[in-house]
């Protein structure tokens, strides 16, 4: 604030003389440009299908998904008489049982002040900030779904001595080989007849940095000889589709230990609505109140169809 110095008072009948300034004023300039922030890459809408998505419409809903069963093939001998089976399979609960919200206030003073849509602004971040919790939350808790045959030290439908790993035994992975064990999470998705096309990996920034320094340091021979995307995608190694993600599921075990999902979206299903975003008066103070609700689920529904390595650098 400027500094005014008054004189004194002079005697009755003199002039008041004006206040003199000896401040130094300096204006706060508001600038219209925001700086720029940078979010984490998101990777669930890649390695997950959402062939139920259109079906929920309110948090608690259950989606009965079908599945395909085995028919039950029998060997033929003349004369033989024929057995009769029923095929059946329990459908699979997608229960819509999370969800995450977020709830900010413009008071009516900012607003007035300000130049810049704030609002919209806060929007914008929610909507990023909700992709990076879905994730997190995701990655977290889907090891626990995934077949035996497909983690652990044991691991191979058919040759059972692909060691991916334990609790208490992690396998240290290294720029030497850190490729050999991306090509045994491919067995292991070749022996429960995984489809090729269509396969991913996700892998934490210190498991990326080792690839390129392996022997495929240049990107062109993972199949993309473009930078990382949006979502975080390096490229291409042994028909994996490979995934940069912070938020992989990490485990506090005499260091830090990783828990790296390979797999093909058919295994993972994923399920989410923002079913609600409004705007309305605050009711006890002059602001105006933005807020919106995600609900979503998730479920690994073919468990042969997701592997997962549990290592440390």
């Amino acid at each position: 604030m400027a500094n005014f110095v008054y004189e004194a008072t002079p005697a009755l009948g003199g002039s008041v003389p004006s206040p003199a300034y000896t401040g130094t004023f300096i204006p706060e300039i508001w600038s219209g440009k925001i700086i720029e922030k940078f979010y984490d890459a998101t990777v669930l809408a890649a390695i997950a299908n959402t062939d139920y998505e259109g079906e929920i419409k309110n948090y608690g809903e259950t989606v009965k998904i079908r599945q395909k069963p085995d028919v039950a093939i029998t060997a033929y001998t003349p004369e033989v008489t024929l057995s009769v089976t029923r095929p059946s399979v329990a459908a699979v609960d997608l229960e819509i049982n999370k969800g995450f919200y977020w709830n900010v206030a413009l008071e009516d003073v900012m607003e007035v002040q300000s130049d810049i849509n704030m609002l919209s602004m806060w929007a914008d971040d929610a909507s990023e900030q909700l992709k990076i919790s879905v994730d997190t939350e995701v990655l977290d808790n889907i090891n626990a779904d995934i077949a035996a045959a497909n983690k652990g030290a044991t691991a191979g439908a058919i040759s059972g001595n692909i060691d991916l790993g334990a609790t208490a035994a992690a396998e240290t992975v290294n720029k030497t080989n850190v490729l050999d064990y991306i090509i045994k999470m491919g067995q292991v998705l070749d022996e429960q007849n995984i489809p090729e096309t269509g396969r991913w990996i996700v892998i934490p920034a210190w498991f990326a940095s080792l690839i390129k320094q392996s022997d495929l340091k240049d990107a062109s021979l993972a199949g993309d000889n473009t930078s990382i995307m949006r979502n975080g995608r390096l490229g291409m190694i042994d028909r994996f589709t490979l995934y940069l993600s912070n938020h992989v599921k990490t485990v506090s075990d005499t260091g830090t230990k990783y828990h790296v999902y390979a797999g093909h979206s058919h295994g993972l299903t994923f399920a989410s609505q923002l079913t609600k975003v409004e705007t309305l008066r605050a009711e006890t103070t002059f602001a105006t109140l933005m807020r919106g609700l995600q609900i979503f689920g998730y479920k690994v529904t073919d468990g042969t169809a997701v592997c997962e390595l549990y290592c440390n650098p």
